[in-house]
């Protein structure tokens, strides 16, 4: 035991010796345990680099960069929310699902509902998300069959009240234990072009012949 106090009193005096007590002042240059974090490499534009082949510092933006001076775009149109152009930057509810400086979802979708969105959404949609949602959103996808069980059903009472802001959040950051998040691989426009595909399934499970054009309720059998 005594060897035990000895090898910890050595040990404080050398943690001590070498840190020194709080709020102690000292003339030498403080220890750097891992130097390469203090003092790292940096790229000084127009200037000679090494590293690269071609030697040059300033490097041209990867493929596929996004261009955060870029306003958003769906098909190919700017998108307009209240009229107004929206960016990547923004703290904007179109980026968030939330009502601007607070943290309250959303209710509606930033975009206008469009035949050109709700197309978008619906190719999204099979791509992303029918594989365990089932192609009319009622959980029963191909994953069911393969051990992947209690898959959101979207025409549950509680995901039809539920805002399009907090399903935009859910979708883009994910939701233990299964669903993963979107938001890295799936871009924003997409995102809410998939809730409208969404909201539009829903409403087909639950119109009724009063939400059919009076001229197109004769195509349905009593």
């Amino acid at each position: 035991m005594r060897y035990f106090y000895l090898l910890f009193f050595l040990t404080c005096v050398t943690v001590i010796g070498l840190a020194g007590f709080r709020d102690s002042k000292s003339r030498q240059p403080p220890i750097e345990i891992f130097p390469d974090m203090v003092r790292m490499n940096k790229v000084r534009p127009q200037t000679p680099s090494d590293f690269f082949a071609d030697h040059r510092s300033s490097r041209v933006r990867p493929e596929g960069t996004v261009d955060q001076s870029k306003p958003y775009e769906v098909n190919g149109e700017k998108v307009l929310v209240n009229g107004k152009e929206v960016y990547p930057y923004e703290d904007a509810p179109m980026n968030t699902g939330l009502v601007t400086g607070t943290t309250n979802y959303i209710q509606t979708s930033p975009l206008a509902i469009t035949r050109q969105l709700l197309d978008r959404g619906q190719e999204r949609f099979q791509i992303y998300c029918m594989p365990c949602h089932g192609p009319a959103g009622d959980g029963k996808g191909i994953t069911g069959k393969y051990g992947m069980i209690s898959m959101a059903n979207f025409h549950d009472q509680r995901l039809i009240n539920m805002g399009d802001g907090e399903l935009f959040h859910t979708m883009t950051v994910g939701k233990l234990p299964l669903m993963p998040a979107y938001g890295p691989i799936v871009p924003v426009e997409d995102r809410w072009a998939i809730i409208s595909y969404i909201r539009a399934l829903q409403r087909s499970q639950l119109a009724t012949v009063e939400d059919v054009p009076e001229a197109k309720r004769g195509d349905f059998k009593k």
